[in-house]
């Protein structure tokens, strides 16, 4: 047996010798619906939205031999700042991760209202205008910008655009109060004009 392939079923079985870790942390999710009032699930932090386990790409069974070697970093990454690239993670979830460490995010379990403390306000990975950490409250995935609060995508977009809306704002004003000088001049022209006629046939 290769070197390799002896590591890959190494891999495996530490794995499956603690398969109850492999499952999704519920207590995240069903805060978020709670607070939230949607339908959220293991897709807020996962690239599954069932979660890690079955066979299905995304989840644990369907992962190769260079993917277990990146769930196993991913998963000994117990302070912050390391960066992990988990295969059954989507960008935010790794986010977290690297954000304030696995260690801290188990102990978070029991408090899952304290995790957008913990992140922070700052981070905004799909760049749509509002923070992961209120994107969790709101039940909303941090990594699509097409997935928000409306009302709070409408204000982030108006923010990022507002030196554009302003610029449109003018453009369009200027060419109003131009389109209606335009009239009175044209107005006034054709009064002169019948004025002056008018004079003409009085003289004859």
């Amino acid at each position: 047996m290769k070197k390799s392939q002896f590591i890959y079923i190494f891999l495996l079985l530490l794995v499956y010798s603690f398969e109850l870790n492999a499952y999704a942390y519920p207590e995240f999710y069903e805060y978020s619906r709670k607070v939230s009032g949607r339908n959220t699930n293991c897709a807020l932090c996962h690239t599954h939205g069932d979660g890690p386990e079955g066979f299905e790409e995304g989840q644990i069974k369907s992962l190769n031999k260079a993917e277990m070697e990146r769930l196993m970093r991913a998963r000994s990454a117990f302070q912050p700042g390391i960066k992990v690239k988990s295969p059954i993670l989507n960008a935010f979830g790794n986010h977290i991760i690297y954000k304030i460490g696995k260690k801290k995010f188990l102990e978070l379990k029991s408090h899952p209202e304290n995790l957008p403390k913990e992140l922070g306000f700052k981070s905004d990975l799909d760049r749509d205008g509002i923070p992961d950490a209120q994107e969790y409250l709101d039940g909303t995935l941090a990594i699509s910008k097409e997935d928000g609060d409306p009302k709070k995508l409408f204000i982030a977009n108006i923010r990022i655009n507002i030196k554009h809306i302003i610029l449109a704002i003018l453009s369009v004003s200027l060419m109003f109060f131009g389109f209606v000088a335009l009239l009175k001049g044209i107005h006034l022209k054709t009064k002169l004009n019948n004025s002056n006629g008018g004079d003409k046939n009085e003289k004859i």
